[in-house]
């Protein structure tokens, strides 16, 4: 006797529809309110324009500093800096899939129904500036340059004489936590990867292949922990500029350690 194969739905048709019985919301529901809540704290720091420095420290959100005339009524110098670094996010290849979930429900989770099924026009039509990922991982580094910077600066303090000597707060310790975490979620990048290894047939036989071989592999270790990365690094920019608007404010001390 033949044995018969009953094949099962992997979903049903319909938003929101499958025959899934564990938490699959969760993910979309926390992504949808971690990036809501940034993008709202961000605005708002954006528009507030005070309270961005603190001694030798600048807030990310404000670095580099770029003066603003004051007759240009709601303009301020995050607003002509959160466009760069926000762009590399925005076209991220894992924060496409997040906030494409999440935002668009276009899937909603792997096995779910969506709202428009089979209707995906992906990265050819209203989404086509998403191909600029890769130009804006030149962006990216540029701004990673202006943080390092800053953490640097963050180590010269002021003597009473009016000279300039190392020392080192808890603010500094912030700053370059940020700066490492960014560091970390830039070059874990599927671009950089690319980047550094692609267009190779052989690294055999290409110029520098074991060099190039070696770097390929090690960013290749770090894509692994993009997606960790890309979320250290968020928490970390958004708590690195509270921390320096409270001491700026005057509501925190910062910590001297010497």
């Amino acid at each position: 006797m033949a044995n018969s194969v009953v094949r099962l739905p992997i979903f049903e048709p319909g938003l929101g529809k499958t025959l899934r019985r564990d938490a699959w919301w969760a993910g979309p529901l926390a992504t949808f309110t971690v990036l809501s809540a940034f993008l709202v704290y961000a605005t708002f720091r954006a528009f507030e324009n005070k309270w961005f420095s603190a001694g030798p420290y600048l807030s990310p959100f404000y670095s580099p500093y770029i003066p603003v005339p004051a007759s240009i009524p709601l303009l301020s110098p995050a607003m002509l800096i959160l466009p760069g670094p926000a762009g590399f996010r925005l076209t991220c290849y894992y924060y496409r899939k997040a906030y494409y979930r999440s935002f668009a429900m276009d899937p909603p989770a792997c096995a779910v129904g969506e709202r428009n099924a089979h209707k995906y026009n992906g990265e050819t039509k209203l989404l086509l500036f998403q191909n600029l990922h890769r130009f804006a991982l030149y962006v990216a580094i540029a701004f990673l340059v202006f943080l390092w910077h800053d953490f640097i600066k963050s180590l010269c303090w002021p003597a009473a004489d009016g000279t300039m000597h190392f020392g080192m707060g808890a603010g500094s310790l912030v700053l370059l936590a940020n700066c490492t975490f960014l560091s970390l979620y830039t070059f874990s990048c599927h671009s950089w990867r690319h980047l550094v290894g692609g267009g190779v047939n052989s690294f055999s036989t290409a110029v520098l292949g074991k060099l190039r071989h070696s770097a390929w592999s090690g960013v290749s270790s770090l894509n692994k922990n993009h997606m960790l990365f890309a979320w250290v690094s968020l928490f970390g920019v958004a708590l690195t500029d509270f921390y320096v608007r409270m001491v700026a404010s005057g509501a925190l001390h910062d910590l001297r350690f010497f």
